[in-house]
């Protein structure tokens, strides 16, 4: 008997919210006057702070269109509204193609920090990000205003994020490759970023992933870019070393000060970690981490760590550089072909690992005591 009251009310509160936003999109638009067209913005963007809110803001493009035409608009408070709205709106999949449909005004405002975060939530999805690099290629210089971004006294943290999702795709990662530019070289320094872990795990993702390019490995481990203690700075700690032990390691992670932390963001040392092997997929690369005394701070490291996610990710490292080398045909093994059902039964002892790492956590907790580490061949 109920139903038709309650099935009424609920039409009569869907056409309020429809009639509501109807008139912000009014609102928003230059005939409204650039008070009302302020006052508006400010009134998304406070709608964009609830999870409800951004999604009707999402499915409505008309009001996207607008809040797009403000943010690339003269006027700064009403721009700086909008613009903090879209950003909000920007990770609901509803808004993806009103979005990009308005580009080019969001290139435009690149690169502010706002818009990089609006585009980094955009390019979270591999069609998106292609958009994205298209665009930037299409307006001539590429990647280069977002690496120059870089160079700033206090670079936006929205860019690493930004940076991270381009490199997603081949064609993002050539970008950063690109030896002509020094590009990746300017990434290197925020590995120890400590104003913003978004920046610093923005860039270390994005370095993660130019590490899939083994066809540079040589080169990033080279004199010429030196990634290696970039990456292993991060998880080193205050620990001192025989003094044999210490010559092996590059000066940059020899003598380290008693205070030195590690990386404190779990997900952050697990992509350092996976970087490294990364680098280690080809025979010259496994050399050359090898005896760059990278074993050295993984034992430590491993000491020291407590997540199992990135424990496991430390133990599979040093089994790469403490085991045997690969067979004839799989010295690249980024190259190697695993059949299916391979790579299923090792997607299942990888579960097994990870619920072997949580219950070995546990009775660690209550030891108190820690894993030992499998130990380097004798030199």
């Amino acid at each position: 008997m109920l139903e038709a009251p309650v099935m009424a009310a609920a039409a009569a509160e869907e056409g309020a919210v429809a009639a509501a936003l109807a008139e912000l999109a009014a609102l928003l638009a230059p005939p409204a006057g650039e008070a009302a067209r302020a006052a508006a913005a400010e009134a998304a963007l406070s709608l964009s702070g609830g999870a409800e809110g951004r999604r009707l803001l999402a499915e409505r493009p008309a009001v996207l269109a607008a809040l797009l035409e403000l943010a690339a608009g003269p006027s700064p408070p009403a721009a700086r509204c909008a613009l903090g709205c879209l950003v909000n709106v920007s990770a609901e999949p509803a808004a993806r193609g009103p979005l990009l449909a308005g580009l080019p005004a969001l290139l435009g405002l690149l690169p502010g920090g706002p818009a990089c975060g609006l585009l980094a939530n955009l390019c979270r999805e591999r069609g998106a990000a292609r958009r994205v690099l298209r665009g930037l290629r299409e307006r001539g210089p590429g990647l280069e205003p977002l690496l120059r971004a870089l160079g700033e006294p206090r670079p936006p943290p929205q860019l690493g994020p930004l940076l991270c999702n381009l490199s997603q795709l081949p064609e993002g990662r050539r970008g950063l490759l690109d030896r002509s530019r020094c590009s990746v070289q300017r990434l290197l320094p925020f590995t120890q970023c400590s104003d913003s872990v978004v920046h610093r795990r923005g860039v270390v993702g994005a370095l993660r992933n130019c590490c899939f390019e083994y066809e540079d490995h040589e080169w990033l481990l080279s004199e010429e870019v030196d990634i290696l203690p970039f990456l292993l700075l991060p998880l080193a700690g205050p620990e001192e070393f025989p003094e044999d032990e210490m010559e092996r390691l590059p000066a940059d992670l020899q003598y380290l000060p008693q205070d030195k932390q590690r990386e404190e963001e779990p997900d952050i040392r697990k992509m350092l970690l996976e970087a490294i092997m990364l680098l280690t997929a080809t025979k010259a690369g496994r050399h050359i981490v090898r005896e760059k005394g990278t074993y050295l701070i993984l034992r430590e490291l491993h000491r020291w760590e407590r997540e199992p996610d990135v424990l496991a990710a430390c133990e599979k490292l040093i089994q790469v550089l403490i085991g045997d080398e690969p067979g004839p045909g799989m010295e690249n093994l980024l190259e190697v072909n695993v059949p299916e059902e391979v790579e299923e039964q090792l997607q299942r002892l990888d579960r097994e690992e990870e619920e072997q790492w949580r219950r070995e956590r546990e009775e660690r907790q209550e030891a108190r005591g820690s894993t030992p580490c499998p130990k380097e061949p004798a030199r």
